[in-house]
């Protein structure tokens, strides 16, 4: 009886996980500024620096390698951080960027409305693996998407990964 029943199964879990898939590419939020809605509680350890962002509002800092590279990040792991991003700012310290943090990983996008600074994205999985990497034209609504499920996304100034030597399949570090 139970071998009667296995290809109803294997197909009930086949429409499952398609099921699964689209109703996550449908669910991609509409995003404010370089960040979106979502997620929880950032993968490292922050210090204490907190970083001016705007009037009344501050983040912290974490030092994180991707591809071996040490860079100072600013943890954007809640909603407000999130959606407000890198948005009014003229520069990025050298070697400095912002990381967001996500509580589940899922195919997500980001555009640069109200964000002066031309960035490059890098989208990382749940085990920290670089994704892709996107340039970003400053003020622009365009989507910039991520090519799978990610839980981490890596903003720096434009052409850092490329100078860096960091890519996709290189490492985020905590």
């Amino acid at each position: 009886m139970i071998d009667a029943l296995a290809p109803g199964r294997h197909t009930l879990r086949r429409i499952s996980h398609w099921i699964t898939l689209v109703s996550a590419l449908l669910a991609i939020p509409a995003l404010a500024g370089c960040g979106e809605a979502g997620g929880t509680g950032a993968g490292g350890e922050a210090t204490d620096q907190p970083v001016p962002i705007a009037v009344g509002q501050e983040v912290r800092t974490a030092q994180i390698r991707i591809g071996g590279v040490e860079v100072t990040a600013e943890i954007a792991d809640n909603e407000e951080l999130r959606g407000k991003g890198l948005m009014n700012r003229d520069s990025l310290a050298e070697n400095h960027g912002m990381l967001f943090v996500y509580g589940a990983a899922q195919v997500r996008s980001f555009w640069m409305r109200n964000t002066r600074i031309p960035l490059d994205i890098a989208f990382i999985d749940s085990n920290g693996v670089i994704i892709n990497i996107e340039p970003m034209e400053p003020q622009s609504d365009e989507n910039y998407y991520s090519q799978g499920p990610m839980m981490y996304a890596l903003e720096m100034d434009q052409g850092w990964f490329e100078a860096n030597g960091v890519g996709p399949g290189d490492r985020l570090e905590f």
